[in-house]
């Protein structure tokens, strides 16, 4: 079993999903954890400024290999609740919790809208199949932001300080290495681990 931690709005992240894929594939189990890299991003967010720069072509280069479409959001948002009811729908419908991780970072990278609005939240959700009720239910009473600082504090002892990150086989990869780097980390995972049948069990 890997461990990630993410953010949606970190773009790292979003093209860490082709990264996740490639674990995937070699037949390991990817528990994504919620981790906001940026909580001082108030609520309403922030004008983006210019992304112009190596990074940025970087990272624009990487999406299109991905597969990705991107298009700069102009707001950088706040996702202390997507990111809330991300790990609750976790926990509470992991079947489900792919599609909504999908559906947040579309609405986001490729849409432009705004992850800190609880509209868009529950919309995602919806059409995730969540039970809109019970969310609510879980933001209202603190549930759901309890079990996002539990992934947090998880993330912290692991020695996370940004996003995307992976534990793997008890070593700490931050950072979009290139996706051979990935393949590879896998290989090496499968070859410490032999005699597993799943590596998904734990």
């Amino acid at each position: 079993m890997v461990r990630h931690w993410f953010d949606f709005m970190c773009p790292f992240c979003y093209i860490a999903q082709h990264r996740n894929g490639i674990l995937e594939r070699h037949g390991i189990e990817v528990v994504h954890l919620p981790f906001q890299i940026h909580p001082e991003i108030p609520e309403g967010g922030l004008r983006a400024g210019p992304r112009v720069g190596p990074m940025y072509e970087n990272l624009e280069r990487e999406a299109a290999a991905a597969g990705l479409a991107l298009n700069w959001p102009a707001r950088l948002s706040t996702t202390r609740r997507a990111l809330s009811v991300a790990e609750w729908i976790r926990r509470t419908a992991p079947d489900k919790s792919g599609d909504f991780n999908r559906r947040m970072f579309h609405a986001y990278f490729v849409d432009g809208q705004d992850l800190g609005d609880p509209a868009v939240i529950e919309r995602h959700a919806a059409r995730a199949d969540i039970d809109v009720d019970a969310l609510r239910e879980a933001l209202s009473d603190g549930t759901a932001e309890t079990w996002l600082a539990e992934a947090e504090l998880a993330g912290a002892e692991a020695g996370v300080r940004a996003t995307p990150s992976w534990l793997i086989g008890g070593r700490l990869i931050s950072g979009l290495l290139p996706p051979a780097e990935f393949d590879r980390l896998a290989e090496n995972l499968h070859a410490e681990n032999p005699h597993a049948e799943n590596l998904g069990a734990n």
